[in-house]
């Protein structure tokens, strides 16, 4: 491709991939896509490692496909967050989780100002992007997406008995838990396949796709600003090798993730005004909304004994899932449904963070988080050099609300270990013990001194209205407010985390995105 690219599109993750696929399916658009990681082409350039299924890579430290963002979960809490550096981003490193967001969701953006984003104006995307191998074609499942879609086996003895324990405990059977009914206990909607982790990147860009003539890529290209020249994006700042050039574009697309694009944006002048000229960028567009409030779910860990070897898992390393309600107040007086989860893993934590499927005599786990949007995090700028990264603060357990939810979880997961069907496998919760579990003080001093995050960060350059500033940095179709042609498009968009990992509402925005882009729409036409 000789031409002047029309689309830049910055980051190939899991929302990049998905446009640079459907961009090019018009043969007269020519697209650029650049990622500071590698673009293999097709499962061999992937290799086993990346693909296993039963392999979470984003979780082993130093993982060449990851870059760590070092953060702050609490002022006491330092956490390093890993996001992908490869095709596919994080869904290349991730558990494969492919959960919908909640129609809740939906329609709490589209009242943000973005009424594109109900959930009845979404489901033809959100169709559109799957192939459902459990369900097959209906009106909620599509048949003919890139993405492909089965739910975890519950065969495994850990996954039988947590399925028998909450039923006996009264929790409901959430067979498909991507269709919006009342949650409940249920396998886990993935997009692993047949023990194949197929990320958005080899889902979205096969070979086939990669080849074509209007499709560009730049892979070990480091983004570091975007050019604005009289109030439009005409290109990017890369680098590679330690040799920086202009990419030059008719227009942006910023695809980076939730972390990298916000940053991007405060390079490029594009945020808070006092935190720009404090570091001495010129302030291209003062857009206070850039980092402002971000929202992740909160974790802890769970370990468990088993009573012997209950066997390796065949394709995933997930088991069973239960959501459940909180009882946190909300302005409803109500408690958010199914903001609660309890997500099974099959693999030892020692052996995702070592890269084994097997580790005698460790313990297996759970992974429980609080799901409810809670936009409490902050990003902020340090330094105009690139190579600096900004300041990242969560701002976990800032209210009572925040340690209830988790103490809930917490005793449920208990509660689940105590019923006989675990009983038989079991030998129980190895952490916080009882004395801990029964008295609320003990419990949020636990969980403090135990708190992780599900990595799920939305919502540092979030969408809605132009003329609210404070809460809004796009429009519903990633346009960036107060510079042409430049958009964003990955989670850093939503206004605040959905109630359930993001992995298949950023393919969603990839869709979203394309869709506006190549059909050209304007707000007024919504």
């Amino acid at each position: 491709m000789s031409r002047r690219p029309n689309v830049a599109i910055v980051g190939a993750g899991a929302s990049g991939a998905v446009l640079a696929a459907r961009l090019t399916e018009d043969a007269d658009r020519h697209v650029l896509l650049l990622d500071m990681g590698h673009m293999p082409h097709g499962e061999e350039g992937f290799g086993p490692a990346l693909l296993d299924a039963r392999l979470v890579p984003g979780a082993q430290p130093d993982h060449p496909a990851t870059t760590a963002h070092s953060v702050r979960l609490t002022p006491e809490r330092p956490w390093q967050v890993m996001r992908g550096r490869v095709l596919g981003g994080s869904t290349t490193v991730n558990g494969g989780y492919f959960v919908r967001a909640r129609r809740a969701d939906f329609h709490r953006w589209a009242a943000a100002g973005n009424p594109a984003w109900n959930y009845d104006a979404v489901l033809p995307f959100l169709r559109m992007l799957e192939t459902d191998l459990d369900f097959g074609p209906s009106e909620l499942h599509g048949d003919q997406g890139p993405m492909r879609i089965r739910r975890t086996r519950l065969e495994h003895p850990a996954a039988a008995a947590f399925r028998d324990a909450a039923q006996q405990l009264g929790f409901p059977a959430d067979p498909d838990k991507n269709d919006q009914a009342p949650p409940g206990f249920g396998p886990v909607p993935s997009n692993a396949i047949d023990g194949v982790r197929r990320n958005a990147g080899l889902s979205y860009l096969p070979p086939e796709v990669l080849a074509r003539p209007n499709l560009i890529t730049l892979s070990g290209w480091q983004a570091r600003r975007v050019v604005v020249e009289g109030g439009r994006a005409v290109g990017v700042v890369a680098e590679h090798g330690g040799r920086r050039a202009v990419v030059e574009a008719d227009s942006v697309v910023l695809s980076a993730g939730a972390l990298a694009t916000p940053h991007l944006l405060l390079l490029s002048g594009i945020g808070p005004r006092a935190d720009l000229e404090r570091v001495g960028i010129p302030v291209v567009c003062d857009a206070p909304a850039v980092g402002a409030n971000f929202s992740d779910h909160p974790q802890v860990v769970l370990d468990w004994t088993p009573r012997g070897g209950l066997g390796e898992p065949t394709d995933s390393w997930l088991g069973g899932c239960l959501h459940l309600s909180s009882t946190g107040s909300k302005p409803d007086g109500a408690a958010a449904p199914g903001d609660l989860e309890i997500l099974q893993s099959l693999v030892p934590m020692a052996g995702l963070v070592s890269g084994a499927v097997s580790v005698p005599g460790a313990p297996l786990s759970f992974l429980v988080s609080a799901l409810t949007p809670r936009p409490t995090g902050r990003l902020r700028i340090r330094s105009a050099d690139p190579d600096t990264p900004p300041d990242i603060d969560y701002n976990y357990l800032g209210t009572a609300d925040d340690l209830c939810r988790l103490r809930a979880v917490v005793r449920v997961t208990a509660a689940l270990l105590d019923t006989p069907p675990f009983a038989e496998i079991s030998s129980g919760l190895r952490e916080p013990g009882k004395q801990v579990l029964d008295d609320d003080s003990a419990l949020n001093q636990w969980i403090r001194e135990n708190l992780g995050t599900t990595q799920h960060t939305c919502g540092t350059a979030p969408m809605g209205p132009a003329d609210d500033s404070r809460h809004s940095a796009v429009d519903q179709f990633g346009r960036v407010h107060g510079v042409r042609g430049l958009r964003v498009a990955d989670t850093s968009i939503l206004p605040d985390a959905p109630q359930r990992g993001p992995a298949a509402t950023a393919v969603l925005i990839g869709e979203f995105i394309a869709d506006a882009i190549r059909r050209d729409l304007r707000l007024e036409s919504i």
